[in-house]
Parts: C-alpha cells; structure tokens; sequence
C-alpha cells in the first residue's frame, strides 16, 4: 500500500521540517510515502473564505485519483487512539487498498467538494493545532502506527 500525504502549502519551520524529515526517513522501512505540497493560493485579499477554499478544493482533488482512498484531516472526523489508528492501517492495507491519501486543507478547512470525495475523516485531536504542527504530529503517529503494526517497541502501552 501506497501512502499519500497531501498539504495545502509548505512546511516553513526549520524545527518542524527537520521532525517531518525524521519520520519520514524511519517510515522508508514500512511503506512507500510520497508527500505532495500544494502552493498556497496567492492574492487572496479580495476572496471570500469560501472561494479560498473552493480554489483550494480544485488543486487538491486534480492530485486525486478516482481509485485513491481519501482521508482528510478535519476537527470533526473520527478520534482513534494510536493502536485504533495501528488497526485502521492494517485493515486498508489488508483489505487491499492501493493509494490512501491523507490531506490536510488550508487555513479555513474544506470545500464542500473535496468533503463529498472523502472516504473517512480524521481528527488528531480535539485541540485545534497549526497546519504546519499537524504535518509533524502526523507523521509521527503514521511511524508510531507501522511500529505497533509490526510489534516493535516504539510505543508504550
């Protein structure tokens, strides 16, 4: 299984991109990773926050196939703990899903569009984190999980 991990705009902090990098090179052991980073919209003072996001919406859904199974990061989607999290990867992976994507949308959340594309919704948290702090927490539990997947002793019980 493929994994896709699709953002509106870059990783800025130096601190963040370095943790990002971390994961991303112990994630090499357990699956094929590919991080897509869409620029972030420009001249965007005289958009509405939902013709922001519907602009938004048009760039992520063209890095989406019609076979991909979408994830979108989102403060109302599912909470799992990281073994529930451990479980939902394995059960794609099992139940053959070639391309899952994750997507983490800009400043003012999701088009309704890119919603009605979703398979699933995710939360990290009832927190609300930056978008450039939610890359990081990601890739680490996304490790954290393949390390429970595969009964190493990252995680703690």
């Amino acid at each position: 299984m493929k994994i896709t991990f699709l953002t509106v705009g870059k990783t800025e902090d130096a601190y963040l991109k370095e943790g990002i990098e971390k994961y991303v090179k112990r994630l090499k052991h357990y699956t094929k990773l590919l991080i897509i980073e869409l620029d972030e919209l420009k001249n965007t003072k005289a958009l509405t926050q939902d013709q922001q996001k519907t602009k938004e919406a048009e760039l992520i859904l063209k890095k989406i196939s019609p076979v991909d199974h979408v994830v979108l990061l989102d403060e109302k989607g599912m909470e799992l703990s990281s073994q529930q999290f451990a479980a939902y990867i394995d059960k794609k992976a099992i139940g053959s899903v070639a391309n899952i994507v994750f997507v983490v949308g800009g400043p003012y959340g999701f088009d309704a569009s890119v919603y009605a594309r979703a398979n699933d919704k995710l939360s990290l948290s009832a927190m609300t984190f930056s978008h450039q702090m939610v890359r990081l927490f990601f890739t680490e539990q996304l490790y954290r999980a393949f390390t429970i997947i595969k009964g190493e002793p990252y995680h703690h019980q």
